[in-house]
């Protein structure tokens, strides 16, 4: 399956919850599934199938990728030594992309990875454009000089991030994000082993 590129909120409202990654937009006007049955859906039960489908979804929708990438992804997190879910969580939030929206750099991940694409951010002083580049400790991720000016990063609410977490060092006024730590979270409601035992039942 294709890399989702439909109406942002209406997924979020398909899934019943906030994707920051996704979309700076919220489900607060609208909490309701879209479609003329929405309000009825919500009292409808979900079968177990259906309970961990959604959460692996969610994971697809905000970090912008393929399923084929998140089998991908899931298959190494299982062949760590780690337990499967962390691992998961940390090679998710690893990736280039995440951690240029994440340190404030950009909007949305879709946003990151289009400065990623298009060459507008640098690893340890190299110019990068590839989105899922995966971070090690020590990296040192920054805005190229020539791209601070850009609409985008200007725009962006840097100094004002809920979502900066611990392990992302950053320095505003240069636009640098130093990676300080492994990743163990995400930033929203999020049950990893829902996911593990969605692609552990599959694979059977």
């Amino acid at each position: 399956m294709s890399r989702y590129r439909g109406p942002r909120v209406k997924r979020m409202r398909a899934l019943g919850v906030n994707l920051p990654g996704l979309s700076r937009k919220t489900l607060d006007r609208r909490p309701q599934p879209p479609g003329d049955q929405g309000a009825r859906s919500t009292r409808q039960k979900v079968s177990e199938y259906g309970i961990r489908l959604r959460e692996k979804q969610k994971v697809r929708m905000n970090y912008g990728l393929s399923e084929r990438q998140l089998r991908r992804l899931f298959k190494e997190a299982r062949s760590s030594r780690q337990p499967t879910g962390a691992k998961l969580i940390e090679l998710l939030e690893r990736r280039l992309d995440c951690a240029v929206w994440r340190a404030g750099f950009a909007p949305t991940i879709p946003s990151a990875r289009q400065l990623v694409t298009h060459g507008h951010i640098q690893v340890n002083g190299r110019k990068a454009s590839t989105a899922s580049i995966r971070l090690r400790h020590g990296d040192v991720v920054q805005v190229r000089a020539k791209s601070k000016e850009l609409d985008v990063v200007k725009d962006c609410c840097i100094t004002d991030l809920p979502l900066r977490p611990h392990w992302l060092d950053v320095d505003v006024e240069d636009r640098k994000a130093t990676l300080t730590g492994m990743p163990d979270t995400v930033p929203f409601p999020f049950e990893a082993h829902l996911v593990v035992e969605h692609y552990s039942r599959i694979a059977k």
